[in-house]
């Protein structure tokens, strides 16, 4: 007998018990998909924040240097958008528009047609992404389907602040990315 067939055969020895496996939420039946998005955003260590609020941490003055895609916050905007992207190493707060979002995971779709630069999202300190109520969606396999539909270059999902356990096995908060990720509903 191969050490391959004598290692399957003493795992299929074992009397275990079966466990039931976990229940999916069905967010496609869900009647509130923002709360549904939030609670997501939330535990993805993300923050959602209101129109005012975001207004009032901007006017606060703790993010010196700001630019802005989204044309509600672009007089917030002291940056213009550089040649070179590492003109932007020391940018404190993004705020982009996302196209839509999904209820289930909390996930927020950025393309080329709002990014401008696609480095944004990864060398800003603190991200904002401001997202219509109306373009949530149920789950991942509808957001697949909205994505589909448009021809871009460049697309992908964020979910929170990067963030990684890789490094001696403890969490690590902006780790490959923006520290922080703000969400605001319009």
């Amino acid at each position: 007998m191969s050490s391959r067939d004598s290692i399957i055969e003493k795992i299929r020895s074992l009397k275990l018990d079966q466990k039931l496996l976990p229940e999916i939420p069905n967010f496609k039946g869900a009647t509130d998909l923002v709360q549904a998005f939030c609670t997501s955003i939330v535990g993805n260590k993300g923050e959602v924040l209101s129109t005012e609020e975001l207004i009032t941490k901007l006017e606060s003055g703790i993010y010196p240097s700001i630019f802005s895609t989204d044309d509600t916050f672009e007089n917030f905007s002291n940056q213009a958008l550089p040649v070179d992207v590492h003109s932007f190493a020391k940018l404190d707060l993004a705020i982009l528009k996302g196209q839509f979002a999904v209820a289930e995971n909390g996930a927020i779709w950025l393309d080329d047609s709002d990014l401008r630069l696609r480095a944004i999202p990864f060398i800003t300190e603190h991200l904002v992404i401001v997202v219509s109520r109306d373009s949530l969606v149920a789950t991942m396999h509808q957001a697949y389907d909205r994505i589909s539909d448009q021809h871009s270059g460049f697309g992908l999902f964020i979910a929170g602040p990067s963030k990684t356990a890789d490094i001696e096995q403890s969490l690590v908060i902006g780790a490959h990315g923006a520290k922080s990720l703000m969400v605001v509903l319009i």
